[in-house]
């Protein structure tokens, strides 16, 4: 980490200067969750791991309470330590981002129950591509964390043109799914893989929401 994400820069407020150091650490701790999560979720939907995908709701759990702690956190600075005006960009744009963070969890728990359902199906012949979206999603999370940490705001911009590859991805697999004809047997594992796709996408378009919210932090400036 090569900056404070949320130091004060007043040296005269040591008591806000701290709030703000635990409230940056708990925010990458949750981020380094959540990459823990996607990662799970691969394994799971991907590798087939079922061990994974039981590790996913426990892993939730923690997410959530780092969610929930953290938005208190950042109202109790709001109310109780008079924060700065950049300091209150600062909290406006974590309290946002964090939510960010706990929805990919929450879609990466969804993709475990997902890979928990389509276990007994033999695998389908668009996983490969489905694969390459995975891929993408967690590069976008990993650049949006790293982005975050180190208060770059170009990184967290460039976001944006990585998510050109998920959508992609996600149109050829959605079109393949949809189109695909003698399907042998039940429709329920064709029905489960676009569930899947669409919350990669979702997850993609969370991970560039942070990024965006990263440039705001730096900026002041949205968009």
């Amino acid at each position: 980490m090569t900056k404070a994400v949320l130091d004060s820069p007043n040296p005269e407020r040591p008591q806000l200067a701290r709030a703000m150091r635990r409230l940056e650490r708990d925010v990458l701790r949750m981020g380094a969750l959540v990459e823990q999560s996607f990662r799970l979720s691969h394994q799971a939907l991907i590798a087939r791991n079922l061990t994974a995908a039981e590790e996913l709701p426990r892993l939730d759990k923690k997410i959530d309470r780092f969610y929930k702690q953290i938005e208190l956190d950042c109202t109790a600075i709001m109310t109780l330590q008079a924060p700065t005006a950049q300091d209150l960009r600062s909290l406006s744009a974590i309290m946002q981002l964090v939510r960010d963070l706990e929805r990919i969890g929450d879609y990466a728990k969804d993709l475990a129950e997902i890979a928990v359902k389509i276990f007994p199906y033999p695998p389908h012949h668009t996983l490969p591509e489905i694969a390459v979206m995975f891929h993408h999603a967690q590069a976008m999370l990993a650049t949006s964390l790293v982005a975050l940490a180190d208060l770059d705001e170009v990184s967290g911009r460039s976001i944006k043109r990585l998510d050109d590859a998920v959508d992609n991805a996600y149109d050829r697999v959605y079109q393949t799914l949809a189109y695909q004809r003698d399907v042998p047997g039940v429709v329920e594992p064709i029905v489960l893989l676009a569930l899947a796709i669409r919350c990669l996408e979702r997850m993609a378009d969370h991970a560039t929401n942070i990024g965006q919210r990263v440039a705001y932090i730096v900026t002041g400036q949205r968009g």
